[in-house]
């Protein structure tokens, strides 16, 4: 199991096609803060937002529109939502 949050800056149409991106479920949050932990390997793909996730005892990352990001199985962190979240989301 992969313990670190992996991120892919402005990744291409091509890409984002072949993974099939635009047919995942969307997820939007306000301006918030909460714990979350992942149950299962969770990829998604920013279209809007700005947000640092803390891993616990880890180091903040930030992310954002453009970043296509996976989160790894069983991490427990503190999402900070700075501006409006949209995304596209898929677990497993």
């Amino acid at each position: 199991m992969s313990s670190s949050i992996e991120i892919k800056h402005q990744p291409t149409q091509g890409e984002l096609e072949t993974l099939g991106v635009f047919n995942w479920s969307i997820w939007t949050k306000e301006v918030s803060e909460f714990p979350w932990t992942y149950d299962e390997t969770e990829t998604c793909y920013f279209l809007a937002g700005d947000v640092t996730v803390t891993p616990d005892g880890g180091k903040p990352v930030s992310m954002g529109k453009g970043d296509l990001v996976t989160f790894p199985r069983g991490m427990s962190c503190t999402w900070t939502i700075k501006s409006a979240v949209r995304k596209h989301y898929k677990f497993g």
